[in-house]
């Protein structure tokens, strides 16, 4: 039997799935004059990342879902699982810690480099119970246009919090294998996935490898199939999860959500999110078990407490995949994956290299994206310069309160759509933002959607790319604002 604590699991669970989504019918309409059998595979949306996001981005805003309303002081450890980092020597993990305003002796480590790093790293942070710990995957798998995979490929990133305290479900048993069996792969300085062939890895991988690790798992958590209330395979495959339910003797009526028709494949982060929307449903005394894939396999049984139904998330996997922008052109698709060089004109040409002292010495207020509220006047300030802008007042910023700014409800005051000044998904929307506290801010706004904007329109700030240094290869972070979706 695996040494398993039985006070440690997870205390909380978060989910994003970016707004924008792709129609496969328009992907298929693309290629129908050199591959017209993708139509019959071009069923429901996938989702895509913007251009200002990638898996740093999605990580923070699965990670906000997971931490809303909860203390962030007492986290000890942070991981961040993908096989697409935007560095290949940058922490990905620190990144992420900042934004979220973690304390500053909080451990972080990035996973990756398998398409199993979401499930296996969930499960060493399960086991090792080290402290209050966050654990967050985050994919967007790109594909060859053309191919099944840009079909199937979605985005999205999960967050789990773990602790001893208020635990919604603990981990009872486990499994692991290790092969070589290579159903596709990535060279290091490659961009797309290499697949074998789909029947190969159907019957020789999944119906082979998945069943015994399995049954090793649930044996080692005392457990029989028919016990199993969720079960959760991830694939890119459509029927895998329902061929190797099967052949585990589970229920058909067990078998989660896969949200590919709504989501796509999220590559390493699709397991996790999945077992996010499935913890949205569980009820107590209720067994999950979630199956990671490649190069071997890793099978976790966990089983709900009383507590799953005291939580819940800020948003949900559920009202993400709900809070959808659905696009017909397919040129956007390729263009925000970077796989298009347009011409920018002479407004696109200007120079983006980020100032790396200037960014650590601002980082306690831009990465986090914390005010200063002065203490004399209660005039809420961002950024915080060296004496409170009223000018009645003037007070010193020693004597301001740090005052985080990403959660505050705010609306649009004044807006304008720039068709001008170059912008990698016109029109430009910047416009003041008025923030119920009293802040004001000149901030992009983003994902606007057909609706459109209005003065008043409510917003809620996300985490993005603000720029990006195409000449040394290095994304600058900040806050912008969205329309809000309740």
């Amino acid at each position: 039997m695996t040494a398993i604590p039985t006070d440690f699991g997870l205390t909380a669970y978060g989910g994003y799935v970016p707004r924008l989504r792709m129609q496969r019918t328009s992907i298929a309409a693309a290629h129908s004059w050199m591959a017209p059998g993708l139509r019959n595979q071009a069923k429901g949306q996938r989702a895509f990342c913007s251009w200002d996001e990638d898996s740093v981005t999605m990580a923070v805003e699965a990670a906000r879902d997971a931490l809303h309303g909860r203390s962030r002081t007492a986290l000890r450890s942070l991981v961040l699982a993908t096989t697409r980092a935007p560095f290949a020597d940058l922490q990905c993990a620190s990144l992420v810690a900042s934004a979220l305003a973690l304390p500053g002796d909080v451990q972080t480590r990035d996973l990756g480099q398998s398409q199993r790093a979401g499930v296996s790293g969930l499960l060493d942070a399960l086991q090792s119970s080290r402290g209050p710990a966050l654990f967050i995957a985050s994919d967007h798998p790109s594909s060859k246009p053309a191919s099944t995979q840009e079909l199937t490929y979605g985005a999205g990133a999960a967050a789990f919090t773990l602790g001893s305290e208020d635990v919604i479900a603990h981990l009872v048993g486990s499994a692991s294998r290790t092969n070589v069996f290579v159903d596709h792969f990535r060279s290091a300085d490659g961009r797309h996935d290499y697949y074998w062939e789909e029947r190969w890895i159907r019957d020789e991988g999944y119906a082979k490898i998945v069943p015994e690790v399995v049954k090793a798992a649930l044996d080692d958590a005392n457990v029989s199939s028919s016990e199993v209330s969720h079960f959760i395979m991830a694939s890119s495959l459509k029927g895998t999860a329902e061929f190797v339910a099967k052949k585990c003797a589970i229920s058909p009526e067990a078998i989660s959500d896969g949200i590919m028709e709504t989501c796509g494949y999220a590559g390493t982060a699709h397991p996790c999110l999945m077992l996010a929307k499935a913890l949205e449903i569980a009820e107590p005394n209720d067994v999950l078990v979630i199956i990671g894939f490649g190069q071997g396999c890793d099978v976790l049984v966990l089983r709900a407490t009383d507590a799953i139904n005291s939580f819940k998330p800020r948003r949900g996997v559920s009202a993400a995949l709900a809070d959808a922008q659905v696009h017909e052109s397919y040129m956007r698709l390729l263009a925000y994956d970077g796989g298009l060089e347009f011409e920018t004109g002479m407004r696109g040409e200007k120079q983006l290299k980020t100032a790396f002292t200037e960014q650590y010495r601002s980082a306690h207020q831009l990465s986090s994206f914390v005010a200063g509220q002065c203490a004399r006047c209660g005039t809420v300030q961002f950024p915080q310069l060296a004496y409170c802008v009223t000018p009645e007042c003037h007070a010193p910023a020693s004597v301001f309160k740090p005052t985080p700014l990403y959660d505050e409800p705010a609306k649009v005051l004044t807006y304008t759509g720039d068709w001008l000044s170059y912008h990698p998904s016109p029109p430009l929307y910047v416009g003041f933002v008025q923030f119920d506290i009293g802040a004001r801010l000149l901030m992009e706004i983003v994902d606007v959607g057909e609706a459109g904007l209005d003065v008043g329109t409510p917003l809620r700030m996300v985490y993005r790319i603000k720029d990006v240094d195409k000449v040394r290869g290095y994304p600058r972070y900040f806050w912008k604002a969205t329309p809000f979706v309740a």
